[in-house]
């Protein structure tokens, strides 16, 4: 199988402040629990996997994550926005869930429980204030957190991450998925390209 997925995304998580997850340390949330409860949604731009054209879908990614990332025993699970196609849905299920190999592929072996994949209306937006949503599950706006000159927040070259420069923020709202539920501490926000192409150094399934 060949996959390649590209477009935007943002994501938030129960981590206070800044999440830990992308550079392998504790997460640790407001109450200081030792764990990472996350979703994020993703816009693809452009993408295929082999003849399955993926161009235009939606998808959310809900985590949980019991330690740093490397301690493996990850619970993942997928929504594929309903306007997609059941090829379309069962080919990011495949992606996703490592089937397909590449970059998702290796990750997969840190899943303690891949939770499958459910089917709703997912969605996110640009502009002032960003937000994703997923149908009778998640809605979260995301606030971009800034520097002495006014501009953006950024981390870059993150050991685990969806983009290799993406923006740190906030993310108000709820979030109830696959048992997973949570309030939104933490938000990011950037671009993602992944492939079976891609180097070894993979993103990882953080909201």
């Amino acid at each position: 199988m060949t996959w390649t997925i590209a477009g935007n995304y943002i994501a938030g998580c129960s981590c206070a402040l800044i999440c830990g997850c992308a550079v392998d340390a504790k997460p640790r949330d407001a109450k200081g629990r030792e764990e990472c409860l996350g979703v994020g949604v993703f816009h693809i731009s452009e993408g295929q996997l082999d003849d399955v054209d993926l161009s235009g879908v939606d998808f959310a990614l809900y985590n949980e994550f019991p330690s740093n990332l490397t301690s493996g025993n990850w619970k993942v699970g997928i929504v594929v926005d309903g306007g997609a196609s059941g090829d379309q849905a069962q080919a990011i299920d495949t992606i996703i869930s490592g089937r397909a190999g590449g970059p998702f592929g290796e990750l997969s072996q840190f899943f303690g429980e891949y939770l499958g994949m459910e089917r709703a209306d997912v969605s996110l937006s640009d502009g002032e204030k960003p937000r994703l949503s997923v149908g009778g599950r998640s809605d979260i706006e995301f606030t971009a957190l800034r520097g002495p000159d006014g501009t953006p927040t950024t981390m870059k070259n993150a050991l685990f991450g969806f983009s290799p420069e993406f923006t740190l923020g906030t993310a108000k709202g709820r979030s109830d998925a696959f048992g997973l539920a949570f309030e939104g501490a933490y938000g990011e926000l950037g671009n993602f390209s992944f492939s079976t192409e891609q180097a070894e150094g993979a993103p990882t399934g953080r909201g």
